[in-house]
C-alpha cells in the first residue's frame, strides 16, 4: 500500500488524537504521512543529558521486587520481566529501569497494555523525543517511528539485495546525540518469524584482544545518514534535516555503567578517521564480522524495550511472504558519545564486583 501524504500544516500539528494505531497498521497496513516542505522540521539542537539511571537502586529493587516473574535471557544479554506494565511506572522504577537496560542491554515485557500516548510519556522521561529525518509517521505523532512490513514494501528491493549480517546497527548513530533508553511495541505479528536479533555491544569489546582494544580506543569513526537520504529522495520523500553524518568514538563509555562498548555497525559506520580507505575498509570489516559471528552474545527476541548505546539490533525479515509485522518505536536522544579513558570494560568490572563479594 502506497503511503499517505499529508500537508504541512497538518504534519506539524502535534496535538496528539489519541489513534489507536493497532488498528491502523491491521487495517490500512502502511498508513504513513509525510510532509511536503523541508522546514516542517527545525535541525536539532544541542542538549545537556543526564541519565536517570545515575539515581537508579543498584539493587533494582522497584523493579525486582514487583515483578512476578524475572529472568536473564542470556548471560550477557536480556532480562525478560513480567507483571510490571510500563504505562503504570513510578518515578523511582523508571530510574531503576534505567539502570537495569544499561546493564543489560535489552528488558522484554510481555502482555504490556501501553498505547502510543503512554509511550510517549514514557519515553521523554529518559531525554528528548528524536524526529527522524526522513521516514513517515502516523498523523499528528512526529515523534513516532512506525515499523510495518509486508510483502509488498517498498524497502523489499534493498532488503532482497543484502544480506541479514549487513543489517546490524545502532538506530540513527549518524546524529550527533544518538538515543539510549528505547521502547519498541509490537501490535501486528506474524505466526511465525520477525524476531529481532541484539547483541551486547559490552561483550563484543570484551571479545577483542588485548592488543585491538588498546588499537581501537581513541580512534573515531565517521556515522552517515546518506543512505536513508538516497532512499528517501528515490521515494520522493522530504529529508526534514540537512545533518547526514557525525564522528563518534569507536569505544564509548556508558554514562551510568562506566563500562566501555564497540561503537560501530554495518549500517550507517562508513569510516574510521586518520586511516587510509584501504586500512578503514578492513578494520571495519573485521568488526562487522565479529558483531555478526559473536553468537555467545547475541539474543533473538520480539517486543522490548533497549539501550542504543550498547546494543546492536538486527530485525528478522524472514516473515514477508507469510504475514504483516507492524508495530512502533519511541526514540529518545542522549549524550554525544565519548570514550573515558578510565572507564572499565564490562568484565573487568564483573570480576572486581566478584572479588569483593568474597571479602
Amino acid at each position: 500500500m502506497a503511503p499517505n501524504v499529508t500537508t504541512v500544516e497538518e504534519i506539524t500539528d502535534s496535538l496528539h488524537q489519541g489513534l489507536d494505531l493497532a488498528k491502523l497498521g491491521k487495517e490500512q497496513g502502511r498508513y504513513l504521512v509525510y510532509p511536503d516542505k523541508k522546514a516542517s522540521y527545525p535541525e536539532l539542537e544541542p542538549f545537556e543529558h543526564k541519565d536517570r539511571g545515575l539515581r537508579g537502586d543498584p539493587k533494582k529493587a522497584s523493579i525486582y521486587d514487583n515483578a512476578t516473574k524475572i529472568f536473564d535471557v542470556t548471560p550477557h544479554i536480556g532480562t525478560e520481566i513480567h507483571g510490571i506494565q510500563l504505562s503504570q511506572l513510578t518515578e523511582t522504577q523508571k530510574d531503576d529501569l534505567a539502570l537495569l537496560v544499561a546493564e543489560r542491554g535489552v528488558l522484554v515485557f510481555r502482555d504490556q497494555d501501553i498505547n502510543v500516548d503512554q509511550g510517549l510519556e514514557f519515553g521523554k522521561s529518559f531525554g528528548p523525543l528524536h524526529v527522524h529525518s526522513t521516514f513517515g509517521h502516523p498523523p499528528g505523532y512526529p515523534e513516532v517511528h512506525v515499523v510495518y512490513y509486508d510483502e509488498n514494501s517498498v524497502e523489499r528491493e534493498y532488503l532482497d539485495a543484502t544480506t541479514q549480517t549487513e543489517q546490524w546497527h545502532n538506530d540513527v548513530s549518524y546524529e550527533e546525540q544518538p538515543p539510549s533508553v528505547t521502547l519498541l511495541k509490537m501490535t501486528l505479528v506474524p505466526p511465525t518469524g520477525g524476531d529481532t536479533m541484539f547483541a551486547s555491544s559490552y561483550a563484543a569489546y570484551d571479545r577483542l584482544s588485548p592488543s585491538m582494544q588498546k588499537f581501537l580506543e581513541g580512534l573515531q569513526a565517521k556515522h552517515s545518514a546518506q543512505r536513508q537520504f538516497d532512499e528517501a529522495n528515490a521515494q520522493n520523500h522530504v529529508i526534514r534535516r540537512t545533518h547526514v553524518e557525525s564522528i563518534h568514538p569507536v569505544i564509548r563509555t556508558h554514562p551510568v555503567t562506566g563500562w566501555k562498548a564497540l561503537y560501530v555497525q554495518p549500517e550507517f559506520t562508513t569510516s574510521i578517521v586518520g586511516l587510509s580507505k584501504h586500512e578503514s575498509d578492513a578494520i571495519l570489516q573485521l568488526l562487522f564480522n565479529h558483531i555478526s559471528a559473536g553468537y555467545d552474545f547475541q539474543v533473538r527476541l520480539k517486543w522490548e524495550v533497549w539501550d542504543n548505546r550498547t546494543t546492536f539490533h538486527n530485525p528478522i525479515f524472514d516473515y514477508l511472504d507469510v504475514a504483516p509485522r507492524h508495530g512502533w518505536r519511541v526514540t529518545p536522544q542522549a549524550e554525544k558519545p565519548y570514550f573515558d579513558p578510565n572507564s572499565k570494560s564490562k568484565k573487568q568490572a564483573d570480576r572486581e564486583a566478584r572479588a569483593a563479594r568474597k571479602q
